[in-house]
């Protein structure tokens, strides 16, 4: 068999690849110059392909191990790999964090420049960051607005009352636009929140919901909520990467975890596609399993990753473009 490299793949965008997949009882390996995970049936082992210049990132969950040479294959082809525990939470890597997965970046030196220059010359200002945490907001909210009035959600069972979804973006948006810094704005998300929490309980009928902790939740809704968040980090860690942008420099959650602008960018998806699903998965009585897959695919139909790399690139130069010229004298 001829062998497959890397470097022979057609090159494919992060922001148009189509696969997130999270692995689990397996071995990732290179078989025939294809990265391929290796799972038992009884006696016969089953070999199955990732096809890896169309995988934004990977995580690899309880039982899991990876061989030099798949690692080395899927850092050539720009896949990010994070280790995590079983159904894709909590993290029990010993690898340094970032957002709360141990997300292993692959090692280019080529990326683009000019969206990390373009952060760093507001990120300084407490203005103009806290400026950008409201841009990020704004475009949280309409996604939001947008995703939740689409036929695939009602015809799922998600059918929102647009009234009250309208009057909760407009509240909110005036909100957002009148807070004076990142603190006000995070007080403003947590109401924003609980006040979408609740829409969605009335709108598939969930009854009782407090929202738990992660690991402390006991109902379906809290587990499929925690999982989900998973693979939106996923795609906000591969956004990031993708543009240069180190994970240390949020706009709104960077005071409070490490890794914060990935937290920023799975903001964006986050109420967008995962929270209505995992009520829907809950009332339906979905396993882990199906949950994952359906909000995989939801992301994928709604070019979510496509979404955070343009808002991301639009904040960066928008933000940047109002910061004073810098002194150009020796």
């Amino acid at each position: 068999m001829d062998q497959i490299h890397a470097s022979d793949l057609k090159t494919i965008l992060h922001s148009k690849r189509a696969n997130l997949y999270y692995l689990e009882h397996c071995r990732v390996l290179v078989n025939g110059g294809r990265v391929e995970y290796l799972t038992d049936a009884g006696k016969k082992s089953l070999y199955w392909n990732i096809p890896i210049a169309n995988t934004t990132s990977i995580l690899l969950g309880s039982g899991t191990s990876i061989t030099q040479a798949a690692m080395r294959e899927l850092a050539k082809a720009g896949v990010l790999v994070g280790f995590c525990g079983g159904g894709g939470t909590p993290l029990f890597s010993a690898a340094e964090i970032d957002i709360e997965v141990a997300w292993m970046s692959p090692q280019s030196e080529y990326r683009p420049t000019e969206y990390l220059q373009a952060w760093v010359r507001f990120w300084f200002d407490d203005d103009l960051r806290s400026h950008a945490a409201r841009h990020l907001q704004t475009k949280r909210l309409s996604r939001l607005q947008q995703a939740w009035n689409t036929r695939t959600l009602r015809e799922a069972g998600f059918t929102v009352d647009t009234d009250r979804l309208q009057s909760l973006v407009q509240q909110f948006s005036a909100q957002i636009a009148g807070a004076p810094d990142a603190a006000a704005l995070l007080i403003i998300e947590a109401r924003l929140t609980k006040a979408l929490f609740k829409l969605a309980v009335d709108t598939v009928g969930y009854g009782d919901f407090t929202r738990a902790k992660r690991g402390s939740g006991t109902d379906a809704a809290n587990r499929f909520l925690d999982h989900g968040n998973y693979p939106a980090y996923g795609l906000g860690a591969t956004a990031t990467w993708v543009l240069g942008l180190p994970h240390g420099l949020a706009v709104l959650h960077g005071k409070t975890r490490r890794g914060g602008l990935v937290f920023d960018a799975a903001d964006l998806i986050k109420d967008a596609v995962i929270l209505p699903q995992a009520f829907l998965s809950a009332m339906r009585g979905d396993d882990e399993q199906q949950f994952r897959r359906q909000c995989i695919e939801a992301m994928t139909r709604d070019e979510s990753l496509d979404f955070i790399i343009d808002t991301l690139k639009a904040i960066a130069a928008e933000t940047a473009a109002r910061a004073p010229a810098t002194d150009a004298r020796p």
